[in-house]
């Protein structure tokens, strides 16, 4: 909605889009150090967005691999081992590779959205920019880093989630008298065991470190006159856009909630 509002001000040339340029040029007049204000700007290059989110996919990727591989020889276990008397909820990462997976789709979807917008709008850059072809809205740069650092926070709260988990789960497996006993249809105590995955400590601190990141290149791109405020605000529209399917098919399809193992 919020997106919307702003695209039609800007195509529109309505008062928002004026108070914006205004804004705008007040920005670019701070005091910010050019070389730092450039600095955080380049941060929206996918030439430095790009290889940031590969690590984090690479390494989210093994981490659930052998989250997966330790569920699997947890159940293995519970079946030889337990004769079929307990019932254990392990958690699953069926599809460990969608997470990462998704990420990578979510960046390549930036200027597949971001390039017709700003071929159909049209819009003039600051006056920094003279010269070169109207298309600033919204920013690509400011979707770019939106998108790939945001993306790369949340699979590493994933991740460390999924560790954690592991861990719990394969400590869980060594004490089957310690798991608390609840009552069967039949009446016969069943021993279980829940592993639930938890959200690491680190996460509020990743989200504010990914919120002051994308605010940095935000104000970097307008005071250096690369773009215009709304320009930037646009942009982030569209990543919290990509960023919630991203959650979203993670949650639908990636697993990781628990699986149970129950013994007969």
């Amino acid at each position: 909605m919020l997106f919307a509002v702003l695209t039609w001000q800007v195509a529109g040339h309505g008062p928002l889009r004026t108070l914006d340029e205004r804004l705008g040029r007040i920005v670019a007049s701070w005091s910010i150090p050019a070389g730092l204000a450039e600095f955080f700007a380049d941060l929206g290059n996918t030439a430095v967005a790009l290889p940031v989110l590969s690590v984090v996919m690479v390494w989210v990727g093994w981490t659930g691999w052998r989250a997966g591989q330790g569920v699997r020889s947890i159940e293995a276990g519970e079946d030889v081992e337990g004769g079929g008397e307990g019932t254990v909820h392990c958690p699953a990462p069926v599809r460990w590779w969608l997470p990462p997976l998704a990420a990578g789709l979510a960046l390549a979807a930036v200027p597949a959205l971001v390039v017709p917008l700003k071929l159909w709008l049209a819009r003039p850059g600051p006056p920094q920019m003279a010269g070169a072809a109207p298309a600033f809205y919204p920013s690509g740069h400011g979707a770019t880093a939106a998108v790939a650092y945001g993306v790369a926070g949340l699979l590493l709260i994933r991740g460390r989630r999924g560790v954690r988990a592991g861990v719990g789960a394969t400590a869980a497996r060594p004490h089957p008298p310690a798991a608390a006993t609840t009552p069967t249809a039949s009446g016969t105590p069943t021993a279980s065991a829940q592993v639930t995955p938890k959200v690491s400590a680190t996460a509020p601190v990743t989200v504010v470190l990914v919120a002051l990141l994308n605010a940095g290149v935000g104000i970097g791109l307008v005071r250096r006159g690369y773009h215009w405020p709304l320009d930037v605000l646009g942009s982030w529209c569209l990543a919290g856009v990509l960023l919630a399917g991203w959650c979203a098919v993670c949650e639908r399809w990636a697993g990781g909630g628990g699986r149970v193992v129950r013994g007969e």
